[in-house]
This record gives structure tokens, C-alpha cells and sequence, in this order.
């Protein structure tokens, strides 16, 4: 399995892939590729049993794919772990150095890294993190713009997008803190939430779309 196939499949996965079919157009936008290079790594995959395909439709992810993208996930979010926890990374600068760890790193070496990190859940973004035999626990989140005004909530999940994550790490919007929801303005308009203290932040509508909440 070639690191290139294996970012394909991670990449559809994430898409959603394993619930329903992601177009070329997608693919392409995820991994910074043109149409041609999907559609050609396409056929690779389909002809390796790793996808499904639907013409002028959509691609989906094969049961045999779903485990090799959920090992190389695991791998990526387990780097993303340690480069966070005991190297001290911010959110917003772990994903590239992953990129290029779960490339080389041997299930040994991974599954001694799981220990060592004390086995967890969930990576710096609040992505779960997959057993190592490839199964993944599904996520009862939701988007917080489903939300309405005088809603509680904790922020479980958001977008492992590096532009994205350092906007909230600029407005200091952090995991598993308590907040309120206090207003959401309408036709699109930012959400407003604060803490218990009274520390209020505000947030685009855009942004809102790739928080995920409990």
C-alpha cells in the first residue's frame, strides 16, 4: 500500500465516505489535487477493492478500505497526541508533522506509542481515535449551528483544518469547557456563547459549521 493510496482512502473516509458517496470534486479539494489525478487513483482503488464507485455519482469507501484508512487515521491522530501533549505543539501544528509520522511508523511502534500515551480516546481536535483493529467509535456530536439561543453545550470535535484551528486558538474557544449559547444572530450571522464566568466570545456562522457538540 502505497502512502499515496493510503491518503485517498484517509481522505474519502473523513469525507464520509463510509455513509455516502464523495465526488471527485471533493477528493480533489481535500488532498490539493486536480480532477485528473483523482479520477485516475480512483480506478486504483476500485480495482484493489477499496472503493466503490457510481458513475457521475460518487465513490464510497469498501469495508476492506474503511480498516486500512482507520489504521492510518489512528496512526495520524496518535502522533497528533503526543506531538500535543508531550512535545507541547498547538492544535493549529500538529496535522502536517502527522502527515509525515504515519507514513513510517510500524503498528509496532504504534501500538507501544498508544501505551505510552496512556491509550486515548481522542485526538487534540476531539477526533476518535480508532482500536487497532481499525473499528471506530461513532461520534453522537452535532454541529453547534443546530443549536439555539439559551442552548448549554461542551465542544466535543471541530475541523482538523490548520487556518481554521488557529482562528479559534486565537479566540482562545477551547474542548470540553461548559458554554451558553446566548445569541445567534439571523440570515448567517455570528453565534455568540460564553463560560459560567461570564467570558464571552463570538464566532462566524462559517466557523460554527465545524464545531461539533455535545
Amino acid at each position: 500500500m502505497t502512502p499515496q493510496k493510503e491518503d485517498y482512502l484517509k481522505a474519502i473516509m473523513e469525507l464520509g465516505g463510509d455513509k455516502q458517496l464523495v465526488n471527485n470534486k471533493q477528493i480533489g479539494q481535500a488532498l490539493s489535487v486536480s480532477a485528473a489525478s483523482v479520477t485516475e487513483m480512483s480506478a486504483k482503488l476500485l480495482k484493489d477493492g477499496l472503493i466503490s464507485h457510481i458513475p457521475y455519482q460518487g465513490v464510497q469507501i469498501t469495508e476492506k478500505g474503511q480498516l486500512v484508512a482507520n489504521k492510518l487515521i489512528r496512526k495520524h491522530r496518535l502522533w497528533e497526541v503526543f506531538l500535543s501533549e508531550k512535545l507541547d505543539f498547538n492544535w493549529d501544528e500538529v496535522h502536517d508533522e502527522a502527515e509525515l509520522l504515519e507514513h513510517v511508523s510500524s503498528d509496532k511502534l504504534i501500538d507501544s506509542l498508544d501505551a505510552y500515551l496512556g491509550f486515548p480516546k481522542y485526538d487534540p481536535h476531539g477526533g476518535v481515535i480508532p482500536d487497532k483493529d481499525g473499528r471506530i467509535e461513532v461520534s453522537d456530536s452535532r454541529p453547534l449551528i443546530e443549536l439555539e439561543a439559551g442552548s448549554r453545550f461542551v465542544i466535543r470535535e471541530v475541523d482538523d483544518d490548520q487556518e481554521f484551528l488557529a482562528y479559534l486558538l486565537g479566540k482562545g474557544v477551547k474542548l470540553s469547557v461548559p458554554y451558553l449559547l446566548m445569541e445567534v444572530e439571523p440570515y448567517e450571522g455570528p453565534l455568540t456563547f460564553e463560560t459560567h464566568d461570564h467570558q464571552s466570545y463570538q464566532i462566524s456562522f462559517k466557523a460554527a459549521g465545524k464545531i461539533y457538540v455535545q
